[in-house]
């Protein structure tokens, strides 16, 4: 049974999901900062994933599959020992950030992109001190 803490979580994520995608907010973090995150194209690669076209949803990221074992080693990591834990979880964020920034210098990936001026604080700040 889900706890109380972990109810609210799950209905906060699904109403922030609801306002950020009504509002046309696809990222929040490439909305605020023109910098996507490691986990940009995650979205498209599962839901190519679903329509079992598996070489879009390597492109839009290659370790869209990671997330499930990620998932459950998280929710079995009281019956894990600490030590394999540690470890599982340190490969883990650190194969996204290696993906990450070989994608990040890439020129032709249009979806891992670097455009702080893009990002609405550079352009709140921007407009404030002009």
């Amino acid at each position: 049974m889900i706890s109380k803490n972990g109810a609210k979580a799950v209905i906060t994520i699904f109403l922030f999901y609801v306002v950020t995608q009504t509002l046309g907010i696809t990222c929040p973090i490439k909305f605020l900062t023109g910098v996507s995150c490691a986990g940009c194209g995650m979205s498209r690669a599962f839901l190519s994933a679903l329509k079992l076209d598996f070489v879009s949803a390597f492109s839009f990221h290659p370790l869209f599959w990671l997330v499930i074992p990620s998932i459950i080693i998280f929710l079995l990591k009281d019956r894990i020992p600490k030590k394999i834990f540690k470890i599982c979880f340190i490969l883990i964020v650190s194969c996204f950030l290696v993906v990450y920034f070989i994608r990040m210098f890439q020129p032709y990936d249009k979806i891992v992109v670097f455009e702080p001026k893009s990002g609405f604080i550079y352009r709140i700040l921007n407009g404030l001190i002009l």
